[in-house]
């Protein structure tokens, strides 16, 4: 069972603010790697995180192509961080979308003034630490 935490929002959600925006690795059918960092990544609800795309980039196309997605959030002063492994799915419009672009920090929202950009919203399937240990994982039909 996945249940996002307290501790995890509370580190996730001001990344950006704080200087360390998450990482998104997702990969091309062929294998090949495609990573950014995503300064509006935050804890949409207890199993999913979500992030505003307002760049429409090499990254969107690649979750088009293959939605498993691994996000990182790694805070180097208190020496802790997560690795979120999930399948991620795009939102253009309706409420989802609209929910995602309300909670997105300020800074990203102006670099995207005609508000053009979409929500993406992963489901958290897996979560371990940086070395790699499991935490929390979804079951068998959860």
């Amino acid at each position: 069972m996945i249940r996002l935490t307290e501790e995890m929002r509370d580190a996730i959600n001001p990344a950006l603010a704080r200087g360390m925006p998450c990482l998104l690795v997702t990969a091309w059918q062929d294998g090949w790697p495609a990573a950014g960092f995503r300064g509006s990544m935050m804890v949409y609800d207890d199993q999913h995180l979500a992030y505003w795309e307002r760049t429409r980039g090499r990254e969107m196309a690649s979750l088009r192509e293959n939605p498993r997605v691994l996000v990182i959030f790694r805070d180097p002063v208190k020496r802790m961080g997560w690795k979120f492994y999930g399948v991620a799915t795009i939102y253009e419009e309706g409420p989802i979308r609209e929910q995602v672009m309300a909670r997105t920090v300020p800074e990203e929202l102006e670099r995207d003034p005609e508000r053009r950009g979409v929500a993406v919203l992963i489901r958290v399937d897996r979560i371990t630490t940086l070395g790699g240990r499991v935490l929390q994982e979804r079951g068998p039909g959860e």
